[in-house]
């Protein structure tokens, strides 16, 4: 039985309340982060039926050996045949006439399949967003695997930076900071790792190429690393040669705007104040219409979570969440510069968990 049952099943206990304050008698949920949240239980097909009377998770048998050894449900059904179909059958049994789904997961066509399934004598209910919100605050063993990942991306980062030199391919790096990462004990890395040179790095979302990193350019790599289910997220700077003048310009104002922001992190303060210390500093220094996107984002069993940290986010942070803070001034032509942490909202203030130097590191 997974390590944390005892958290699980605080887990759904709260879940079922959420469910009776909304005056639903149950909810079926698809969405595989949901049912991990609630259960443990990491599969490809599966749903999670919610309710008073208990849960039930239903898989298929490629998972008949994992579903009893990871999984924390009242109940367990391991279906050979169509998945819904079992679920359907459940549901009928239990006589529930009203039940809750996850209405920004489920498609159209999974919706309709579902409501014959239960031939049209159970109403669906779309439910909020409250599973997302509560998983926002981190327990302390979700920071314990957040810290994990962390530790496993800065780690990763340094080994391979050392390969690094003018004619190395975008591509190759970041298939080395990938390989060091799962050498390491990474699951996988949490989003596709961005390695991006010279005019290429002003792209927010660049992918890396099969370019050479020239010498006398910027380098961005942005990487995270899956460890224990949870992620990081971590972007770092660097620069082939003498840095020039207009590099460290920039690369002072974003790293200036970085820690105002962190320093506005503290329990009781809005995402967007957070957010428009970070965008002082830059429209200070003319920059602002260079800075493209939000400020951060939460991270944990995925790599964008509530809340966001952006311009109009009027959510309060909270002790235990965790986000990302990460600026950045993207040049067309030019290139591109952010640096980014990720950072625990604590009971007094914050913590920076990345402990990789932020300096513009010279290649």
């Amino acid at each position: 039985m997974t390590r944390n049952a005892n958290e699980y099943g605080e887990r759904q206990r709260w879940f079922q309340e959420t469910l009776r304050a909304a005056g639903l008698p149950g909810a079926l949920l698809s969405s595989p982060i949901s049912i991990r949240y609630l259960t443990g239980f990491t599969s490809s097909n599966s749903m999670l039926f919610a309710g008073a009377s208990g849960s039930e998770l239903f898989t298929d048998p490629r998972y008949a050996l994992q579903i009893e050894g990871e999984a924390v449900a009242d109940k367990k059904t391991v279906e050979g045949g169509v998945l819904l179909n079992a679920v359907a059958a459940s549901l009928r049994r239990r006589r529930i006439r009203r039940l809750g789904f996850e209405g920004g997961h489920l498609s159209q066509e999974s919706y309709q399949q579902v409501n014959e399934a239960l031939e049209g004598r159970t109403e669906l209910i779309p439910l909020g967003r409250d599973i997302e919100r509560r998983r926002a605050v981190k327990s302390p063993s979700e920071i314990e695997a957040i810290r994990h990942a962390v530790a496993i991306n800065s780690e990763a980062y340094e080994r391979a930076m050392k390969r690094v030199k003018p004619g190395l391919l975008e591509s190759e790096l970041a298939a080395e900071l990938d390989y060091q990462m799962r050498k390491l004990g990474a699951g996988a890395a949490a989003f596709d790792t961005i390695v991006a040179s010279g005019a290429h790095s002003a792209l927010p979302h660049a992918r890396p190429r099969t370019v050479p990193i020239k010498a006398n350019a910027l380098l961005l790599v942005d990487m995270g690393a899956q460890a224990r289910g949870y992620a990081s997220d971590m972007t770092r700077m660097a620069w082939s040669g003498k840095p020039s003048r207009r590099a460290v310009k920039l690369y002072n104002a974003v790293l200036r705007s970085q820690l105002e922001a962190i320093h506005a992190i503290r329990p009781g303060v809005t995402a967007s104040s957070v957010d428009l210390a970070a965008r002082r500093v830059l429209e200070s220094e003319g920059l602002a219409e260079l800075f493209i996107h939000s400020t951060g984002h939460g991270l944990g069993l995925e790599i964008h979570e509530h809340p966001r940290i952006g311009k109009s986010e009027a959510c309060e942070l909270l002790p235990g969440m965790v986000v990302t803070v990460e600026p950045g001034v993207y040049v067309e032509g030019w290139g591109g510069i952010r640096i980014e942490d990720t950072v625990l909202v604590t009971g007094d203030g914050c913590e920076v968990l990345t402990p990789t130097s932020k300096e513009l590191r010279v290649l």
